[in-house]
C-alpha cells in the first residue's frame, strides 16, 4: 500500500513516522483605523515626516531667496507711490461757499447751522449742494426732514429718488457718477477723505446694500435669468453732518465743507429719540442674505427719529 504524503507533514525519524504538524490559527492582521496595514502605516508616517522636513526647507530657502525681492518691491512701492504713504493735508482745503439750514424739532426751532463748502477740492458735490439749498435746481431742502439719527452723525433724507424732483436735481447739478468719482479720488488717495467732528458730506453709495436678486423669469416659453434691486440706492441728495470722528463713513460719503456754526444745534438734533436699531437679531441677519424685501423695509426705520426734525430754511450766504 502506498503511503501519501501531506504538504504539512514531515518525517522525525527513519521509520518515517508519520507526524502532522502543527497548524498555526492564523493570525488577525492589524489595522489602523484607516484601514491600512502597519507596514503602510510606519510609510505614511515616514512620508509625513520626510515631507514636512521638506517643506520646512524648501520655506526657509523661499524666505532667503525672496526677502530681497520683498524689500526691493518695498523700495519701489515707496518710490512710487509717495502719495499713498503722505495722504494731502485736510488743513489746506479752502471754503469757497457759505450755506445755512435751519432746523426745528416738532415745530420748536432750536436753530442755524451754517457750513463752509470747499468748492476747489470737490467742485461737483459742492455745486450739486449749493443748487439744492438755493433751490436753483427748482427742488429745495426745505421741509425735508433728517431721516436717521446715529450717535456720530445725523443724517438728511434728501430729495425722493423718483419722480420730476430727481429729475430736475440731476439736470441741475449733474449726474450721481460724478460725485462718485471724486469719492474715488479720495479712496487713491488724491484728495482729503478724512471725516472728522464737524464734517458735512453728501452720501455717494451704500455698502450695505444686498446684491441684486436673481429668478428665473418665463418669457415666449424660454426661462431666463433676471435680477431684481432689493433696495434703492443713494442718489446724491442725502446728506450728513458728524458730532464726531466718523471714519466708518468714508465708503459711502463725500466731504464736502465743515460746519462753521451752530454745533450746539447738532447736539440737540442728537438728543432726539429714536427708533431701536435691530440689525443684531438673527431673524433679521437671515431676512437680510436672502433678500426679504421685508428686512429692507425695517432697516429704512432703525434709528429714525421720533419726533419730527425739519429743514425750516435753507440757502447761501453772499460772501461779501
Amino acid at each position: 500500500m502506498k503511503t501519501m504524503m501531506l504538504p504539512n507533514a514531515k518525517l522525525s525519524t527513519a521509520s518515517a513516522r508519520f507526524q502532522p504538524s502543527p497548524v498555526e490559527p492564523p493570525q488577525p492582521s492589524r489595522r489602523t483605523a484607516g484601514g491600512a496595514s502597519p507596514s503602510l502605516e510606519l510609510s505614511c508616517r515616514l512620508s509625513r515626516r520626510n515631507l514636512s522636513k521638506s517643506s520646512l526647507l524648501l520655506l526657509l530657502g523661499t524666505q532667503i531667496t525672496l526677502t530681497p525681492l520683498f524689500d526691493l518691491s518695498k523700495a519701489q512701492a515707496d518710490t512710487i507711490s509717495p502719495e499713498i504713504d503722505n495722504p494731502p493735508n485736510c488743513g489746506n482745503r479752502v471754503l469757497t461757499k457759505k450755506a445755512f439750514i435751519d432746523v426745528s424739532i416738532d415745530g420748536e426751532p432750536i436753530g442755524r447751522i451754517i457750513i463752509g463748502l470747499y468748492g476747489d477740492d470737490v467742485p461737483a458735490g459742492t455745486a450739486r449742494f449749493s443748487s439744492i439749498v438755493s433751490g436753483k435746481a427748482g427742488i429745495s431742502y426745505r421741509r425735508k426732514e433728517f431721516v436717521k439719527i446715529m450717535p456720530g452723525y445725523v443724517q438728511h433724507g434728501g430729495i425722493r429718488s423718483y419722480g420730476a424732483d430727481a429729475d430736475r436735481a440731476t439736470a441741475a447739478a449733474g449726474s450721481l457718477q460724478n460725485l462718485i468719482e471724486e469719492w474715488e479720488r479720495g479712496k487713491r488717495g488724491e484728495r482729503c477723505k478724512e471725516i472728522k467732528a464737524g464734517s458735512v458730506g453728501i452720501v455717494v453709495r451704500d455698502p450695505s446694500k444686498p446684491p441684486p436678486k436673481t429668478k428665473l423669469v418665463a418669457r415666449n416659453g424660454k426661462l431666463e435669468v433676471e435680477e431684481e434691486e432689493i433696495a434703492v440706492g443713494p442718489n446724491g441728495t442725502e446728506f450728513v453732518i458728524t458730532a464726531s470722528d466718523s471714519p466708518e463713513l468714508e465708503e459711502s460719503v463725500l466731504v464736502i465743507g465743515e460746519v462753521l456754526e451752530g454745533k450746539e444745534v447738532v447736539e440737540k438734533m442728537r438728543q432726539v429719540k429714536t427708533v431701536r436699531d435691530n440689525t443684531s437679531s438673527p431673524y433679521f441677519r437671515v431676512a437680510k442674505v436672502i433678500g426679504d424685501k421685508r428686512a429692507v423695509v425695517a432697516e429704512r426705520g432703525f434709528n429714525r427719529p421720533y419726533s419730527k426734525v425739519l429743514v425750516t430754511n435753507c440757502g447761501l450766504i453772499d460772501s461779501q
